[in-house]
């Protein structure tokens, strides 16, 4: 039998305000544990929440981003459950009336093709603590640094048929709640996490499956293994005479497998009802207006211009626009250098392979924006080859100053006197007349062999274009 995969995605992204979502409580990572949660967030008797004004705003930027429906009035529910983690006995969340709403996103696979995902709603809700299994001679720790912390989950429709959908879907919702600056997106941090639910169903079947959820998946390569582990576990189950059961499920990296956590809760588990310490929200014209003033140029829209002002492939367009810091540093490069085919190849090749060599993030780059284009200045008037322009720049990246001050120290300026490399090509002919002989009675390949003779003369600084014009015109005689 043929089988068709389903697989839909909730994404839980912490939203970078300066404190949690109901309280003035502070929001670091890393913090000695139970310091930074207050009464409210403890769940205390006679405490009120107050709603942070910035995690809407937040929200409605998301929403905006990708074509969403706002909501002019929504409201905050309690979901109840008991978790050790969870001092309240309920998470405040949002249940029938969420701020965003129907909206979508579009992903390019591997092969092009490009294709629409339906998202379902964001809504905000309060992150729970963090039970510690470690080191605590067999008990549980809880620390609840995290309660209350501000989430916008993100529910895609069951569009995705494919691991590596999933992957492309996943990846886009990170690269927009980044460049629009409503989350740090740090997956080791748990700033982003997934969860997928999963079910299998025979080809041309229109009913879906029973689905399996697989629970906080916190990297791009485990979600789409722990989805292939999931697909192919269903797909035995079913083909063996068994029967999918609706669950929570884990998984586990170490062993590349997923497994049962506990039976999946539906809503009406939950026992939902309108949290009546908080009021409706309502967003009017001047919010929204407000909320959205600033919101930055987005990805899809960055990468078509790059490609119709700089003339950059879709490839190049797609690479250089993955993060907005990324596109920013390759734009003052373009600007400043007037060269922006160049800019993208030395920004996508050298700057990255440094970067990528030394685990250095781009905001701590020791070559700046403004230095990759002065040496690119360089190149384009001759005063260093693109070969010399890689020491060049291995200089810069050492601390050795701007393009100008690599050259003058390490005497790299290009050899472009004309007189100069016709003496050197004249006394590498006359050592080699063998050479010259086979050259001229036809072996073409041999004029490599001059070429890297006038090179290595001159030390690699010779000019290429001028070299291989002398070569031909004396070889020739």
């Amino acid at each position: 039998m043929q089988w068709e995969t389903v697989i839909g995605l909730e994404i839980h992204t912490q939203l970078a305000t300066q404190s949690k979502i109901f309280s003035g409580a502070p929001i670091a990572f890393g913090a000695e544990p139970n310091t930074q949660a207050c009464a409210i967030d403890l769940g205390l008797p006679g405490v009120l929440p107050v709603l942070n004004e910035q995690a809407v705003t937040f929200a409605v930027r998301f929403g905006k981003s990708i074509e969403a429906e706002i909501a002019p009035r929504s409201i905050f529910a309690r979901k109840n459950y008991f978790y050790p983690d969870l001092p309240k006995g309920y998470q405040i969340s949002q249940y029938e009336l969420p701020v965003v709403g129907k909206g979508q996103v579009e992903i390019v696979l591997d092969d092009g093709t490009v294709k629409t995902i339906g998202v379902t709603r964001a809504h905000l809700e309060e992150d729970a603590g963090k039970s510690l299994h470690e080191d605590f001679q067999g008990f549980t720790g809880i620390d609840l640094n995290r309660a209350g912390t501000p989430l916008l989950e993100i529910v895609s429709e069951p569009d995705m048929r494919s691991p590596q959908e999933a992957v492309a879907y996943a990846k886009k919702i990170h690269q927009i709640v980044r460049y629009i600056g409503i989350s740090d997106g740090n997956m080791q941090e748990g700033s982003f996490r997934m969860d997928a639910n999963v079910s299998v169903r025979p080809v041309g079947q229109e009913a879906f499956g029973t689905r399996a959820e697989i629970k906080n998946v916190n990297s791009f390569r485990f979600l789409e293994k722990a989805i292939q582990f999931e697909v192919e576990r269903q797909i035995d189950l079913i083909e063996g005479g068994g029967t999918v059961v609706q669950e929570t499920r884990l998984y586990d990296a170490d062993k590349d497998e997923t497994r049962s956590m506990r039976t999946k809760e539906e809503a009406n588990d939950y026992r939902y009802f309108p949290d009546p310490d908080l009021l409706p929200v309502e967003i009017d014209a001047d919010f929204l207006a407000r909320a959205i003033a600033d919101l930055p140029e987005l990805p899809d829209a960055k990468r078509a211009r790059f490609q119709a002002d700089y003339g950059l492939s879709e490839y190049d367009a797609g690479l250089l626009t993955a993060s907005r810091e990324l596109a920013d540093y390759f734009e003052t490069v373009a600007r400043d250098s007037g060269e922006p085919k160049l800019a993208a190849n030395w920004v996508s090749g050298e700057l990255m392979a440094a970067l990528n060599k030394t685990e250095v993030e781009l905001d701590a780059s020791p070559v700046s924006a403004s230095m990759l284009a002065g040496l690119i200045r360089r190149i384009q008037d001759g005063t260093v080859s693109g070969k010399l322009a890689k020491q060049v720049f291995e200089g810069m990246w050492n601390g050795g100053g701007d393009a100008d001050q690599v050259i003058e120290s390490q005497g790299l300026k290009q050899i472009t006197d004309t007189g100069a490399i016709e003496a050197m090509i004249d006394a590498i002919i006359a050592a080699n007349p063998a050479q010259v002989e086979q050259y001229r009675s036809g072996k073409d390949k041999i004029f490599g062999f001059f070429v890297g003779q006038t090179m290595k003369q001159s030390g690699g600084k010779a000019n290429p274009a001028q070299v291989n014009e002398i070569l031909k015109r004396k070889l020739q005689r």
